[in-house]
């Protein structure tokens, strides 16, 4: 059996030489050299091993005898011969068993049927996830170093623009360019990385210029690369993503998704339990950081695709149109791909906007690629150069006031320029502005002095909610908040009585008006706090308990021309000869035109009476534009609170929590109020609001020198009145207006209300908190003028 078996392997064996075979031939050439060499050792006479010449003649002689009868026999014989002589030799090394063993497997697998395709790659083995990232890795960078030619004239600042590139890329390097320095070629879409690393060194130096500077640059190598050549949208994207927005204000697109779906969608999409992401962002207090450590540490069997800016503002849009279950789907198909940075960073509007307007005065968009242009201000003198540029930016600062829509604005600035924004971009039924807003004065005194030859009228200032109130062309009707919020579902009674109140000569038209509270059978005006409890969204007429009355103060808008730059004097005319009054329902502001010091005095004593908070005094002809957007010193308010004390009430957001001691255990003691920085886009501390005495506790965060027991997110604002203001080592609003080293604290606050018609960055601003300070109090000692 055994010689049979062998027998058979040597069959085989010839079967297989037969074929053409590389190795055989090579070891025959090798044994031919051997031979010769050999023959060349036995010519050359010695003394020392002439015995073992003759031995090896012998066998040479025998050899060639062989190889002489060899030639003649058959060349399958020769073959099988040698293949037998082979073995023998070679039965008991290693090497010979591990060819045998492979041959024999050869055999075998030939011999099997063929398998069956599986029915997706899926189900296909593969290698381990992290070796296959690893060999990728290797041949890409293989690849990448064999393609690339550096030459001399490379240097630190011009990187390779490949994709491990992406990684490096810094738009507030020194001298940044924005063809050169991007990390994207032209023809691509702008890469998500690009914005991730916009955002990273924002949070690494927060001050105002450095915002502005950082954006401009981004925006210029959008525009060079991307917006010049094919993709206009990507600057849209970016605007959006920078602003933490979903579209216009007035839409109402927002993600709304909670802390606890977010953290299922980490957990989901990173393959870790609950509860760890949990406690780990507890410790950190900061989900954004745990999804990017969950992340990075996450075995991937394939490299996802990269990210680009549009593709991750259109799946954030997605997600906000989802509702139930679907969100955390969407989420977590979102989050498993951009877990690497935060897409939120709370960044204000009009930093964008400086940024914005900048690079499109440094490089104008519409040129081809290269760009000529990417800086039309180099030659002028840093003075010039400033002043062009906020020439520029109030341009487009002043267009966005009348048209708050990215979606119509950069298309325009992108075909038009920035000068032609105000003749395409124009005030339009239907899109809210945002309202001019009064400072506060703290007599009759000031008023008059302030509007010393100025004409001006004292208006009824209401205790209500603004309403601007858009009447369409299409006969439409709706209703918005001052922070541009669609209220038009929550006030179905105002919209059946505007066709009533208005004119036949009327076609389209935005009011600037105040909604109040009002008791129909008494006549007269409630409480705001009665407004409130008022339904906010999905009223139904019939099922309305708190009625309420309109009283319009301006005209902003009618037939297809825009007001705003009119007088007053003009936009209160066309007001009145627009619309008519309806008793309890749409009535006109009650005001007078008075420059006589006891004939206002009398007017705000009445408008107490009459359950107002005091008079708006605004100028009728000198100065007297609508002013959007702003807090112009052409409107004043007087409240009945001015005439003793602080000249005004403050708005502070609520930003921390104290524990609850005695009777108060088990809830909230006091809180946290701050003021908002809009240079620095942070929340300054200004009073704690309770009884309890305050302990001063060391705390890392800059903004606060001392730490409550609970921070709360900065979501709601509070109305608040204080018997004094007075420096203080402990808060930092204001800090260096009045005192290197002392903010400003407010003394005895005293709550109000909640204004939940005002976002987080409403509130009352460091700079006029120190305004209110040198208008109407005086200070402790050490304040400096």
């Amino acid at each position: 059996m055994e010689e049979d078996a062998k027998e058979e392997r040597v069959e085989k064996a010839v079967a297989v030489a037969n074929s053409p075979d590389e190795e055989e031939v090579k070891k025959k050439k090798e044994r031919e050299e051997e031979e010769k060499a050999k023959e060349e050792e036995r010519v050359k006479p010695t003394s020392s091993d002439e015995k073992e010449k003759k031995a090896e003649g012998v066998e040479n002689e025998e050899e060639a005898k062989e190889k002489t009868d060899d030639e003649k026999r058959p060349a399958v014989a020769k073959k099988k011969e040698a293949v037998e002589k082979d073995t023998r030799e070679g039965e008991g090394s290693p090497k010979s068993q591990t060819a045998r063993k492979q041959k024999e497997a050869k055999e075998q697998k030939d011999k099997e049927p063929p398998k069956k395709a599986p029915i997706s790659s899926f189900f296909a083995p593969r290698k381990a996830a992290v070796k296959t990232e690893k060999a990728e890795e290797s041949e890409g960078e293989k690849k990448t170093s064999a393609e690339r030619k550096p030459s001399a004239e490379d240097s630190k600042d011009t990187k390779s623009e490949s994709t491990s590139g992406q990684t490096d890329y810094d738009p507030s390097r020194p001298k940044y360019h924005p063809v050169d320095h991007a990390c994207w070629k032209q023809g691509q879409k702008v890469p998500y990385l690009a914005v991730a690393r916009t955002f990273e060194k924002i949070e690494e130096d927060s001050g105002s210029l450095c915002v502005v500077s950082v954006h401009a640059y981004v925006f210029c190598v959008i525009m060079c690369v991307c917006v010049c050549v094919v993709f206009s949208d990507d600057l849209l994207c970016c605007v959006y993503l920078c602003l933490n927005q979903l579209g216009p204000a007035y839409l109402g697109m927002e993600l709304g998704v909670g802390e606890t779906v977010l953290m299922k969608a980490v957990a989901q999409a990173t393959g870790r339990q609950l509860d760890k992401i949990k406690a780990e962002a507890q410790e950190k207090g900061d989900l954004g950081l745990v999804a990017e450590s969950s992340r990075s540490n996450q075995r991937m069997m394939f490299q996802p695709a990269s990210l680009t800016a549009g593709g991750v503002f259109r799946k954030l849009k997605e997600i906000a149109s989802m509702s139930g279950n679907s969100v955390t789907v969407g989420l977590v198909v979102l989050i498993n791909r951009s877990l690497a940075g935060k897409l939120r960073i709370g960044l204000a509007e009009q930093s964008v906007l400086s940024a914005l307007s900048q690079a499109v005065c440094l490089t104008p968009p519409g040129q081809g690629f290269p760009p000529a242009v990417i800086d039309a201000g180099k030659g002028m003198s840093t003075e010039s150069r400033r002043a062009w540029i906020e020439e520029k930016s109030l341009i487009l600062k002043q267009t966005y006031c009348e048209m708050p829509n990215y979606d119509v604005i950069v298309p325009v600035l992108l075909k038009e320029g920035i000068d032609e924004l105000p003749n395409h971009c124009k005030l339009t039924p239907g899109v809210p502005l945002r309202p001019m807003l009064a400072h506060p004065t703290k007599g009759v005194g000031e008023v008059m002095k302030r509007f010393d030859e100025a004409a001006f009228t004292c208006e009824y200032k209401y205790d209500g909610e603004r309403a601007q109130i858009h009447i369409l062309e299409s006969g439409e009707v709706r209703v918005f908040s001052r922070n541009q919020e669609d209220n038009t579902s929550k006030y179905p009674d105002i919209l059946s009585r505007i066709p009533k109140v208005k004119k036949d000569s009327v076609v389209s038209c935005v009011l600037d008006s105040e909604a109040v509270a009002w008791d129909r059978e008494k006549k007269q005006i409630q409480p705001f706090q009665v407004l409130t409890t008022r339904k906010r969204k999905d009223v139904d007429a019939s099922e309305i308990k708190v009625q309420v009355c309109v009283y319009a103060f301006d005209l902003l808008y009618l037939n297809g021309e825009s007001l705003v730059r009119q007088p007053l004097s003009r936009r209160r005319a066309l007001l009145k000869e627009s619309f008519s009054e309806v008793e309890g329902e749409f009535v006109f502001a009650r005001s007078i035109d008075s420059d006589n010091t006891d004939a206002i005095a009398e007017f705000l004593e009445q408008s107490v009476r009459d359950s107002c908070e005091g008079l708006m005094v605004k100028t009728l002809e000198k100065d007297a534009t609508y002013e959007i957007a702003k807090r112009s010193h052409n409107w004043l308010k007087l409240k009945k609170d001015y005439l003793d004390g602080v000249g005004d009430t403050v708005d502070l957001c609520v930003i921390g929590a104290y524990l609850g001691k005695g009777k108060r255990t088990g809830t909230y003691g006091g809180f946290l109020l701050a003021c908002y920085d809009e240079d620095n886009e942070e929340f300054q501390s200004v009073c704690k609001h309770s009884i309890t005495p305050l302990n001063l506790i060391c705390n890392e965060n800059g903004h606060y020198l001392f730490s409550p027991d609970v921070w709360l997110d900065a979501v709601q604002v509070w109305e608040v009145k204080c018997a004094d203001l007075s420096l203080s080592p402990v808060y930092k609003a204001a800090m260096g207006m009045v005192d290197p080293e002392k903010g400003i604290s407010l003394r005895f606050p005293r709550f109000l209300r909640i204004r939940d018609d005002k976002k987080p960055e409403d509130a009352t601003t460091g700079a006029q908190v120190h305004q209110i300070t040198r208008t109407g109090m005086e200070l402790v000692e050490g304040y400096k003028k």
